[in-house]
């Protein structure tokens, strides 16, 4: 796949850390150049931005968070500013409240829908444009399978992930004759600094006990969904559309008994 992305611009949300930050890079070796989204810490961000620039590609880092409509359009108005279009949005920056349904407060409930949901469609919203003038384009939604499974202490993320989920299908049929095309990936377990969040997580044996009882060994990699990423904005998944698609070795298939 290297150079498959020569002469396109992409942005990946939240991508100074884990999941967006595999992403960015992965895009910058295979020949695109990187817009750098961060919220809170510019120095994780500033670190990917110089490994990108290594790698000969151009890169811009903006700071904006993501649940912000005005920080939103300042984002991209920065982007059309430096490169004067768009190629290819990949919403990945994501944040919650882990609590019970019944611990969850109204505050926290906003914040993580305007930062997960609402984030997508209006940050879309303003893709378009810029995308338009390249010709098309492709969107890509970082989901979870919160959107569709109960998880422990993950109700409004798991909400917010079903809103992104459909946004993902609606988006993807009004923009698809704008040659425009929009898919979203839910990882698996994937073993970043977010897991720090989750009680559950706090069990130093857990992931060791999700790889043996993943289909295939292991846990979901960052790297993976980089890959996967990278295949639903090539030329060659064109016909893709709408699709959320598993990245998780297969953990979700086998029904598990009271008990195992």
């Amino acid at each position: 796949m290297s150079g498959v992305f020569n002469n396109k611009i992409a942005l990946i949300t939240g991508s100074g850390r884990g999941i967006g930050k595999e992403i960015a890079l992965h895009f910058a070796k295979n020949g695109a150049d990187i817009v750098v989204n961060f919220f809170r810490n510019r120095e994780p961000a500033e670190k990917v931005a110089e490994v990108i620039k290594s790698l000969g590609r151009k890169t811009l880092v903006v700071k904006a968070n993501m649940g912000e409509i005005v920080q939103i359009e300042e984002l991209f108005n920065t982007i059309e500013k430096e490169f004067g279009g768009l190629d290819i949005f990949i919403s990945n920056a994501a944040s919650g409240y882990n609590r019970t349904a019944m611990e969850q407060k109204p505050k926290g409930w906003d914040w993580t829908m305007d930062i997960n949901a609402k984030s997508f469609l209006f940050a879309s919203q303003l893709a378009v444009p810029l995308m338009e003038k390249r010709s098309g384009g492709k969107i890509i939604s970082i989901t979870s399978p919160g959107a569709e499974r109960v998880l422990p202490e993950y109700v409004v993320v798991g909400a917010s992930k079903a809103a992104l989920n459909a946004l993902t299908r609606y988006l993807a049929v009004e923009l698809a004759p704008k040659n425009i095309v929009v898919n979203g990936i839910s990882p698996g377990v994937v073993a970043t600094d977010v897991m720090k969040h989750f009680s559950a997580f706090q069990d130093e044996n857990l992931l060791e006990k999700i790889s043996v009882n993943t289909p295939v060994g292991r846990l979901t990699q960052p790297e993976d969904i980089a890959k996967v990423a990278a295949f639903l904005c090539s030329p060659d998944a064109e016909m893709i559309c709408g699709q959320i698609i598993n990245v998780d070795g297969g953990i979700a298939l086998p029904l598990k008994t009271v008990g195992e």
